[in-house]
């Protein structure tokens, strides 16, 4: 029928005794959703932090690699990647059926043949460490709590009610939905919607059928047992050649898996995800370790066009940042990018600023957030983060010629923000300017636009001072931009008259 492959490094693991917690040298083969174009760029972070080789699926967006089951904790750390699977078993050429009833029945019947035992341990011991990660949560914010109430009542007063206004502001910032990306999915809705201007198609378009699972065995719930588990089916399907639609895959997947474990379907309120990913001859069942997008990690103060964080640290990553290099991003807007900058690279300095009030605003605000997330942290012994948020002028910046040694920012696309007919005056002159405030021969720059034709032409006129050395492409909210990464020449920029 097809050629079953686990991923890289070992194939699927032995199935042990049912109820066994998976050894701490056991391997799991994981699958991780990255920003479409920064695939090579997780799979670096992936052999750097956990010394992993990754392999890059031809469904781009996503890489596969081998750990041992102990390393979740670490796995779930990685900034890179937006939602995290053990694979159950991979099919890199899976031959569907013509009609519908018989890919639809191969599909029903591959249920029975899988591997489910130990990419299920691997779930369970995922499982466990939420839990204890919730535990901890819990605590301290019980310790903060009445560490509050110990303080006078007098002198700190003041201070208490505005943190409350402080966390007001918080929980009035909704976070816009996301539009979904281009390939079809099928049932219910995804859990993991995107905010506004962010790349969507890592996800593809989710197509729920059922889902449920008890412990790891069978799924009957008698007088003491383990309670049933509530799953659903989510397939994502992109390619023209597939007799069916996702939804049908994921319903009719599903049955089978209800069938086999006796679990409960529910589309909403599940406990367990199962993930039938078809890309044209490619098919991967997985079991999913993230309820919600890693990339929603830093930001609670939402803007119109809020970048993921997943995203900004590709974006940060490219320019391969060094100890004491100052980063600046000209047009923060909520300041996705500097925060992570600020998160994962604590040995530079960073910068944002924006010439909109409301955006340094939300950018200050989800600094304090983040301050106070640290805080909150268990032996925690970081008093602040190296970072400063400022109100300018991108084409008049308040910088020293050549004191910058990295630039990066999600430029304008001329949609939600701008327009593009402003871009072609707005493009050249921020290039300039950055220009000036970065350091000659060695200064790079890593810049988002989905107004690839326009800054093209910028680029043309500023060639004296900026070369580009790399193209990204993205899917960016549904649009598809790039990231360009450009070099500083050893060209000395126009010098500006004193701001002072």
């Amino acid at each position: 029928m097809a050629e079953a492959e686990a991923g890289p490094g070992p194939g699927p693991v032995e199935e042990g005794p049912a109820g066994e917690a998976p050894s701490e040298e056991a391997a799991a083969v994981i699958g991780a959703t990255v920003p479409t174009g920064f695939e090579a760029t997780a799979a670096a972070e992936v052999q750097e932090k956990l010394g992993s080789a990754s392999r890059v699926s031809r469904d781009r967006g996503k890489i596969y690699f081998s750990v041992p089951a102990r390393c979740l904790p670490q796995v779930h750390r990685l900034r890179s990647v937006d939602n995290l699977f053990v694979v159950v078993q991979e099919f890199r050429d899976y031959q569907f059926k013509e009609t519908k009833e018989e890919a639809l029945k191969d599909l029903e019947d591959l249920v029975k043949k899988l591997p489910w035992t130990d990419p299920l341990k691997v779930w369970e011991l995922n499982n466990s460490l939420k839990k204890k990660k919730t535990k901890r949560k819990k605590h301290n914010q019980q310790s903060s709590a009445s560490k509050e109430k110990v303080k006078d009542d007098g002198e700190e007063e003041g201070t208490d009610q505005k943190d409350a206004s402080e966390q007001e502001d918080c929980a009035q910032a909704a976070e816009p939905a996301g539009d979904q990306g281009p390939e079809e999915t099928g049932g219910a809705e995804s859990q993991n919607g995107d905010d506004d201007n962010e790349q969507s198609e890592a996800k593809d378009e989710p197509c729920d059928g059922s889902g449920a699972e008890t412990k790891a065995g069978d799924g009957k719930e008698g007088e003491g047992d383990a309670k049933v588990l509530k799953f659903r089916v989510t397939c994502n399907r992109a390619g023209d050649k597939h007799s069916f639609t996702s939804n049908e895959a994921a319903r009719d997947f599903g049955g089978a898996v209800q069938e086999h474990f006796q679990w409960k379907a529910d589309m909403t309120n599940f406990d367990v995800e199962v993930l039938l990913n078809i890309h044209n001859n490619e098919v991967v069942v997985g079991i999913a370790l993230t309820e919600e997008s890693l990339h929603r990690r830093n930001i609670t103060h939402f803007g119109p066009t809020t970048l993921r964080s997943t995203l900004a640290y590709g974006m940060l990553r490219l320019c391969d940042p060094q100890p004491t290099d100052i980063i600046v991003d000209p047009m923060c807007g909520t300041g996705a990018i500097p925060i992570e900058g600020a998160m994962e690279w604590p040995s530079c300095y960073h910068i944002a600023g924006d010439n909109n009030p409301q955006a340094v605003k939300r950018a200050a605000n989800n600094i304090c957030s983040l301050l106070k997330k640290n805080e909150n942290k268990e032996s925690s012994t970081s008093l602040g983060i190296p970072l400063d948020i400022i109100q300018w002028d991108i084409c008049n910046l308040p910088l020293r010629t050549g004191s910058v040694d990295v630039i990066v920012t999600d430029m304008p696309f001329g949609k939600r923000i701008g327009s593009k007919k402003k871009n072609w005056d707005l493009y050249p002159a921020c290039l300039m300017e950055m220009g000036r405030i970065c350091t000659p021969g060695t200064g790079r720059a890593a810049l988002l636009t989905q107004d690839k034709k326009c800054f093209a032409k910028a680029l043309s006129r500023m060639g004296h001072i900026w070369r580009k050395n790399q193209t990204v492409w993205v899917n960016v909210g549904g649009l598809h931009a790039a990231v360009y990464l450009l070099k500083r020449t050893w060209e000395r920029a126009e010098e500006k008259r004193s701001f002072w």
